[in-house]
């Protein structure tokens, strides 16, 4: 197994604890399905959420899900005039016998236009 590093992000409609949660929740799991990874894999989760974000800390919603023993941390994204608003990201650290090209990274919404490069791999709904 090697470690390997999955991609995700959402974009909010509004600043709201319940809706972002639920975004957050949808986004983790479609990353872990998507390419294969149980709890046990997990290494660490980074969540970023932008400046406009403020109702909650994006790690909750893993918490939410039952992930107690794995090491999570927020940050919040730079201030760049022009960038995508409302957005929550997720990078997540886990063990996998995929190589990189095979890992899937998940991009929901409006967060697609984040990765356009990743388009035919990303989905979801916002």
């Amino acid at each position: 197994m090697t470690v390997r590093a999955v991609r995700g992000a959402t974009q909010l409609e509004h600043d709201e604890r319940g809706p972002m949660l639920e975004s957050v929740k949808r986004l983790f799991k479609e990353m872990l399905d998507a390419n294969g990874i149980v709890e046990e894999d997990l290494i660490s989760i980074f969540f970023t959420a932008t400046t406009d974000l403020r109702c909650e800390f994006p790690a909750v919603a893993a918490r939410e899900l039952g992930l107690s023993d794995v090491p999570l941390m927020c940050a919040q994204e730079l201030e760049i005039a022009g960038s995508l608003p409302r957005v929550v990201r997720i990078l997540v650290h886990a063990e996998s016998a995929r190589t990189k090209c095979e890992i899937r990274h998940v991009y929901h919404g409006g967060a697609a236009a984040l990765r356009t490069d990743l388009a035919p791999v990303s989905g979801g709904t916002p």
